[in-house]
């Protein structure tokens, strides 16, 4: 893995790796791995300080086109990867990168769980609505009744919304954004990695393969609303909307604005809203952590020596071994 060992400050190629994606023309991941590149240019974060981690999928090929530490997960388990190496390495910037399907669907119950822990990490999903690797089949997020070109039949079943569930689940960082909006995009990645916690950004994008109602010409449309047009997809920050809890500890500020976000999120329009809807500071696993293990503040567990100097293995799995004897 390369690290900058030029006198000179980052830029996104830096971040590129020398593979070639096999990803359809037009995919929205291309929009996502640039704006990702440019984030962590941006904040100047050194390549080997950084670690993405995906699950199965087109957009979990992600850590490949990284010149990062990237590692290849099974499908749905990208999320417990991560939190493995967040909590071994706290010094890491963590990113996963994952698709709807492999986190909301097959992978729910680490998406679910990562928000109670509140790990201080960022997770990227590639929200197309479809299955893309495998043919196009109707994800998560696929509204009932919507039929895209590669289903037989109108879907059957409801839709999530990631939204709402991660901020319930504990999710202290939540945000929306758009494929090829690459400047809000790589704003709100920004934002997401400085978040100290478990931050979630659900990333809407056109699957130009499988997904044929919600294409990148129908995201660029405008639409009527009122008696004024108006592009489909709008920052609600840009309209005044603020979802960051400014003080903590006030109990009611929090609820006024956990109550707000929800409502926004589940309020029915015909335009799409991007931007951060909830941002709130408390405390991280690892900071809940410290108190009981004190050691873990004074050197992470990737440092710990693993053997002494004759080379004779520290850890002691007597006790283990014991449990599995038979008399």
């Amino acid at each position: 893995m390369a690290t900058n060992v030029q006198n000179k400050p980052l830029t996104a190629r830096d971040y590129k790796s020398d593979l070639l994606s096999d990803w359809c023309p037009g995919c929205g991941d291309f929009g996502i791995v640039a704006a990702l590149q440019g984030a962590l240019a941006e904040l100047q974060i050194p390549q080997h300080r950084v670690a993405v981690v995906g699950g199965v999928g087109c957009s979990s090929k992600s850590p490949h086109l990284m010149q990062t530490y990237g590692i290849h997960t099974l499908h749905g388990r990208p999320v417990p990867f991560a939190l493995g190496v967040a909590l071994a390495n706290p010094d890491l910037t963590v990113v996963v990168t994952g698709g709807d399907g492999d986190g909301y669907g097959i992978g729910s119950g680490h998406f679910m769980n990562a928000g109670r822990r509140n790990v201080d990490m960022t997770y990227l999903v590639y929200n197309n609505e479809v299955y893309g690797l495998t043919k196009g089949q109707a994800s998560p997020t696929l509204a009932y009744g919507q039929q895209t070109k590669s289903l037989p039949v109108p879907n059957v079943q409801e839709r999530v919304d990631p939204l709402s569930l991660a901020i319930c689940s504990g999710y202290t960082f939540v945000a929306r954004s758009y494929a090829y909006n690459k400047k809000h995009l790589t704003e709100t990645i920004k934002r997401a990695i400085q978040h100290p916690g478990m931050a979630i950004v659900d990333i809407l994008q056109p699957c130009p393969t499988y997904n044929d109602l919600h294409t990148k010409e129908w995201y660029d449309q405008s639409i009527g609303v009122g008696a004024t047009q108006t592009p489909r997809v709008y920052d609600i920050e840009a309209e005044g909307y603020c979802g960051k809890v400014n003080n903590p500890k006030d109990a009611a500020e929090w609820e006024r604005k956990e109550i707000a976000a929800l409502t926004k999120i589940r309020t029915p329009e015909d335009r799409i809203a991007v931007g951060v809807y909830w941002e709130v500071i408390k405390p991280t696993f690892m900071e809940r952590l410290y108190p009981l293990n004190p050691q873990l503040k004074e050197r992470a567990v990737c440092l710990a020596p693993l053997a002494d100097n004759a080379g004779k293995p520290l850890a002691n799995l007597g006790n283990v071994y014991e449990e599995f004897r038979v008399s």
